[in-house]
């Protein structure tokens, strides 16, 4: 049975709804004006009117009959902007699932911003999922961040969101100020003794205008190299996935200003980072499984698979083949090959390689890496 598409309907939400300033986060800036008077002009720009123009202008070029449809609040704290305005927005969002044109309402927000009434006046407009800006699990990091909440803040709300029986994200970030690989691993550890159902993993960036810039400029803050960022997400992924954790997103979405001649000043950004962890974790696996095989090696993979393998142009093939130095090797496309799935074969052996089974074993090796 053909899978339907998922379409997200973004519907950016003003930063009126955060009284915090994060090291990371720009929004305090823009064009020199302070949070008073961008709250004012972003309250007046979104509206149910222009939020049902945006709606619209989506749904006139999605077939219903073969998609799922989401209206998704982002780019502030939700459940912190007025509750008027709250209303406004959920009741136009609800007014479309009821009468079938989307199929599920989704919000971010902060851990300090949830409690039992808001979540009850989440239920009441039928909302679906939220995502909690976790960051980090670790006091110290979030201090240092200015994230303003706590650890425990994280716990209560998380429990509060699953109690009420809705879909819990956790949006995770990596190499804060602070911060270390084995607090990464932590975090991630700590996050998934709380089950959150799916998840978002974002390595760090400085950006401009932002205090963490004034840090960086200081010598204060140093981002993770790409590198470093790629292999500690590839240990994060794993074990996401190994329990069962549907990680949604790797790296910020690139944008006209998160990008290589935007606001990024320093750190890992790559405007396909996932394609780097699992081309990584593809490549890696091959190598465990070629360096005893003799010439004329092929590698067997799904054809929607190859991209895997050949990521970043081939960066981490190359880096497996200079490590191995093998006299003969070719990767082929072939779809009677399941996906997640490598066949390994040289004129001696035949070997099948799952990649699930792979990332039980970064899992394991990553914890004893990183601890």
């Amino acid at each position: 049975m053909k899978s339907k598409k998922h379409y997200i309907i973004p519907i950016f939400v003003p930063h009126i709804g955060c009284p915090h300033n994060c090291v990371f986060c720009n929004q305090g800036k823009i064009t020199g004006q302070n949070l008073k008077e961008i709250a004012v002009k972003s309250d007046e720009e979104v509206t149910a009117e222009s939020t049902r123009k945006t709606i619209e202008e989506y749904l006139e070029t999605i077939d219903k009959n073969d998609s799922i449809i989401e209206v998704s609040f982002f780019g502030g704290t939700f459940t912190g902007i007025p509750m008027e305005k709250q209303r406004e927005l959920l009741a136009l969002a609800k007014e479309y699932k009821d009468s079938k044109k989307i199929d599920y309402i989704r919000m971010s927000t902060r851990p300090d911003y949830i409690n039992e009434e808001i979540l009850k006046h989440l239920k009441s407009y039928d909302a679906d999922i939220i995502e909690l800006g976790v960051q980090s699990l670790d006091n110290e990091v979030l201090k240092k961040s200015g994230r303003g909440h706590s650890v425990e803040d994280v716990k209560l709300a998380s429990d509060l969101i699953k109690k009420f029986g809705f879909t819990l994200g956790h949006q995770i970030m990596l190499g804060l100020p602070g911060d270390t690989f084995e607090k990464d691993i932590y975090t991630c550890s700590e996050s998934i003794k709380m089950k959150p159902d799916i998840c978002r993993i974002y390595p760090a960036l400085v950006i401009k205008d932002t205090p963490m810039e004034e840090m960086y400029s200081r010598g204060d803050y140093k981002p993770y190299t790409l590198n470093e960022a790629v292999t500690v997400c590839t240990v994060l992924y794993a074990m996401y996935i190994e329990n069962n954790i549907n990680v949604i997103r790797i790296g910020l979405q690139p944008t006209e200003n998160i990008n290589y001649h935007g606001d990024i000043v320093d750190g890992p950004f790559h405007p396909a980072f996932r394609e780097l962890v699992e081309s990584k974790i593809y490549n890696s696996a091959i190598n465990k499984h070629i360096s005893n095989l003799g010439e004329n090696i092929v590698i067997r993979v799904n054809q929607r698979d190859v991209s895997k393998v050949y990521a970043n142009k081939k960066q981490f093939f190359y880096d497996m083949i200079e490590q191995n130095k093998p006299k003969n090797i070719k990767v082929i496309g072939d779809n009677s090959v399941d996906r997640g799935t490598i066949l390994v074969k040289d004129s001696e052996s035949d070997t099948k390689v799952s990649i699930d089974f792979y990332l039980k074993e970064i899992t394991k090796e990553g914890k004893k890496l990183f601890s």
